[in-house]
């Protein structure tokens, strides 16, 4: 199959964003090719990669193509991709192109993976597929602290910090508590209780899971913390934390 350009969006380079074809690879038989029908959006990388604040990282140049999370069908499948054409499924983003950098990239209406690296999905599940591995990560977020422990308190109300939320939940834990700073993310919880920091009075935590991406929350958490607890940073922390080292 000849598939050899896509319409995608690029970022030229922090804070310049265009819609124009690019080149993709061709097709080995290893290979599908998704038409892409939804993708998320990262609040994380994809802004930093927006405003020019992503630290290094192999493979990211500019122009690049944004956006990794995503849900298509493919309308190509290799001899030996396994996969037939129709199939809905999840793209953990392409670096198929010829021309633009695209480590994750997916925000295309069309591209070229390799077959592996694809999951298929229910129909059911539709554009919320995209979350398939954010929901991944707040699982193995939630199942890190171990020994059957589950998080009493998580920072951030962004969509991974409901997933760790509603995972901790589904795993037979008590509701957590769950920070959120910013009121236009607070609405949406389920089952579990959404404030502020300083609206919560207790001290005793003994497993926190940090979904912010601020470097400064340990300074707000350590003294929530009970002795011997244990806090997960699971957000994307753009910024150095200084002075990172053991609490008594």
């Amino acid at each position: 199959m000849n598939a050899s350009t896509a319409t995608a969006v690029v970022f030229e380079k922090p804070g310049v964003m265009t819609l124009r074809s690019v080149g993709l690879t061709q097709p080995a038989p290893s290979h599908c090719v998704v038409d892409m029908l939804w993708s998320g959006i990262s609040t994380g990388t994809e802004r930093l990669l927006w405003d020019g604040r992503m630290p290094p990282f192999p493979g990211l140049a500019y122009p690049l193509v944004p956006g990794y999370e995503s849900v298509g069908r493919i309308s190509h499948a290799g001899e030996a991709a396994g996969f037939t054409e129709g199939q809905l499924v999840f793209v953990p983003g392409s670096p198929g192109y010829t021309d633009v950098s695209g480590l994750f990239g997916a925000t295309a209406d069309r591209v070229v993976v390799e077959a592996e690296r694809l999951v298929p999905i229910d129909e059911s599940l539709g554009e919320q597929g995209t979350l398939l591995a954010l929901a991944a990560t707040a699982h193995h977020c939630v199942t890190r602290l171990g020994d059957g422990n589950l998080p009493e308190l998580i920072v951030g109300h962004g969509v991974l910090g409901r997933l760790v939320a509603r995972c901790a939940i589904a795993l037979g834990g008590k509701p957590p508590v769950v920070w959120e700073a910013n009121e236009a993310r607070k609405s949406g919880a389920q089952g579990y209780q959404v404030l502020t920091p300083e609206r919560d009075g207790s001290s005793t935590y003994q497993h926190i899971i940090d979904v912010s991406g601020d470097p400064s929350s340990l300074d707000t958490l350590i003294p929530r913390l009970t002795p011997r607890g244990h806090i997960v940073l699971a957000g994307f922390y753009h910024e150095r934390r200084q002075n990172w080292g053991p609490v008594a």
